[in-house]
């Protein structure tokens, strides 16, 4: 069984990837956050299998929190879930330990797929970022790459 903490702070969003998760039978939503802070006591707290964690929070961001989560819990892997398009945060996600990026936009059986592959120990990125990765040398990515956290934040 696959346990998870999901961080979000929209109850309705937490709500449905709950949904979307337990709909399997072996991922098991074990914990849930709203915040930053409250993130951090749930890890001082317990042990998950896998975090699940959005951009987006009130008070510190997600990419802000990975550096604290790397220190409390250096080995848990991260899934990004965030609506930022993948172009903008993936790659400086990546770079900052998380184990994957995934849009919101996604379908739920590309969550489960991603959950499933990072609990085996492996990243996960979208093909199409993987392509534009690989084959797309001049795009947005390269320019995202040498900002700042802060510059990245204001943007």
């Amino acid at each position: 069984m696959i346990e998870i903490l999901i961080t979000d702070d929209h109850p309705i969003v937490r709500q449905g990837l709950k949904k979307i998760l337990e709909e399997t039978s072996d991922i098991f939503v074990s914990g849930e956050a709203g915040s930053g802070s409250e993130l951090l006591e749930c890890l001082k707290c317990s042990d998950y299998d896998i975090l699940l964690l959005d951009i987006s929070l009130p008070g510190r961001s997600g990419l802000d929190l990975l550096k604290d989560i790397r220190t409390i819990k250096p080995a848990m892997p991260v899934l990004i879930l965030s609506i930022h398009p993948e172009e903008q945060y993936a790659l400086r996600a990546l770079k900052l330990g998380a184990s994957g990026y995934l849009t919101k936009a996604s379908v739920p059986e590309e969550l489960v797929r991603a959950v499933r592959r990072i609990a085996q120990g492996k990243k996960y990125i979208t093909a199409e970022l993987a392509e534009k990765i690989a084959f797309d040398t001049t795009s947005d990515i390269s320019m995202h790459k040498s900002l700042s956290d802060r510059e990245l934040e204001v943007m």
